[in-house]
């Protein structure tokens, strides 16, 4: 090889080393530089606030049962034809109703047993069971138990919630934030001022935590809600919102 053709490869080498360079240094991420002498505090803290609901989902549902699939399916469909109708008739949207579980499963006999007492043999299908549910989004809050008593009297056999929500949580859950970085301030000025030192400045911050909606929490078959009377009564209350800060500190003199 000629001193001419190793002088071109050394410098085609040394370019490409060259632009990777760059790359290379912008994979590289290094943390918040503290300065000689300071010190590094990390806390958390919490915020809370809290609201009065404008939302309550619940789910309703018909379950029937027939000696075949289909016939169970059949009965099913025709009894929640009528709830959901009897939802929209309440004033709930199209929109807010949505199927959450649609299935059909066998129902099992005891298995036979012989003179002595003994059973053999598997268990026996002896029939199906269709259930149908959807998940509703009750708008005025209000109306709920009234909106109950007629899903029960249209044929709904299965009802459970509410869980009472904020439809839009997003202003409660920056109340939260603002509060939980008081307290993490708050809380870095306490420690800085017993170590005798001040807070310089803020290195990091991250969030966990946030805004989760309430579980459904009664359950409720028709049999206990059919005889005559006021409308269920319902206390929505006040649903809370939370927001976990931590953040990192600089402490100097």
């Amino acid at each position: 090889m000629t001193t001419a053709s190793t002088s071109l490869l050394m410098a085609a080498a040394l370019a490409a080393a060259g632009a990777a360079t760059p790359a290379m240094a912008q994979a590289v991420s290094p943390g918040p530089v503290v300065a000689p002498g300071n010190a590094v505090l990390t806390v958390s803290a919490d915020g809370r606030s809290t609201r009065t609901p404008d939302l309550a989902v619940f789910s309703a549902g018909v379950t029937t049962q027939a000696k075949t699939a289909s016939a169970a399916l059949s009965q099913n469909a025709e009894q929640m034809n009528a709830v959901i109708a009897a939802l929209k008739a309440s004033g709930i949207a199209e929109r807010d109703i949505q199927t959450s579980n649609l299935s059909v499963n066998p129902v099992y006999g005891q298995p036979r047993a012989d003179a002595n007492g003994n059973v053999s043999g598997d268990p026996v299908i002896i029939g199906y069971q269709a259930t149908n549910q959807v998940e509703v989004k009750q708008r005025k809050i209000g109306n709920y138990g009234k909106t109950i008593d007629t899903l029960v009297s249209a044929g709904a056999n299965q009802v459970s919630g509410p869980s009472f929500q904020l439809d839009n949580p997003d202003a409660a859950s920056d109340e939260a934030r603002i509060e939980a970085m008081k307290k993490a301030r708050a809380r870095a000025e306490l420690y800085a001022k017993a170590a005798g030192l001040t807070v310089k400045r803020i290195l990091t911050i991250s969030e966990s935590g946030g805004y989760a909606p309430q579980p459904m929490v009664m359950y409720a078959r028709a049999e206990a809600m059919m005889a005559k009377a006021a409308p269920s009564p319902v206390a929505a209350g006040e649903v809370q919102v939370g927001a976990n800060v931590t953040v990192t500190f600089e402490l100097g003199q």
